[in-house]
């Protein structure tokens, strides 16, 4: 558990199901050095596959994963967007992104997106054939259409173990563009 800064901004990262995840405490670390705040991780069960909430709970006040019933009482989308003042979806999958446009919440970050009434920001992470489809920009214009703020990946290397080979893909902006992308949104 991190020390509390209540003075500071109340963020909620939301965590999508992509390998980038395994990075979400190099953006926590980022972010919490140029904001200051409390953070709180929202983790898809993907997400929570790549990256043990556990090893969350070492950078962030609260990790919330899962879909547990017993959870919701204290953890249900209305609560989680009533408690904060942003929320960045980092990384966010196709799946997360397509979810968002369509209004859809078949699970708690969805939910949460949809009933957020603050600013919402997205930081995509795919491989190029995703990237590149159709579907994703529709989407992409769609949440921006909706008010909410999607910005474009960098190109980044990585080894796909597939492949065998290094590959060029979208990925997500360095750590200290993340947390100055943030730091507008909130003003």
């Amino acid at each position: 558990m991190t020390s509390t800064d209540s003075s500071g901004p109340r963020i909620l990262i939301g965590a999508s199901g992509s390998a980038a995840v395994m990075m979400l405490p190099l953006y926590l670390g980022a972010l919490r050095a140029h904001l200051g705040g409390t953070y709180t991780v929202l983790m898809t069960h993907t997400a929570a596959t790549f990256l043990p909430p556990d090893s969350v709970r070492l950078l962030a006040e609260r990790v919330v994963s899962g879909e547990a019933p017993a959870d919701w009482p204290a953890d249900n989308h209305a609560r989680l967007a009533a408690e904060h003042d942003i929320l960045a979806v980092l990384p966010a999958t196709a799946n997360i992104l397509s979810l968002a446009a369509a209004g859809a919440a078949p699970n708690r970050l969805a939910a949460t997106i949809l009933a957020a009434e603050f600013p919402i920001v997205h930081f995509p992470s795919m491989n190029s054939a995703m990237w590149a489809k159709p579907a994703v920009a529709r989407n992409i214009a769609q949440l921006r259409a909706d008010g909410q703020h999607v910005i474009d990946p960098v190109r980044t290397d990585r080894y796909d173990v597939g492949a065998a080979r290094t590959l060029n893909d979208p990925g997500l902006p360095p750590p200290p563009a993340v947390a100055q992308k943030v730091a507008e949104l909130l003003g």
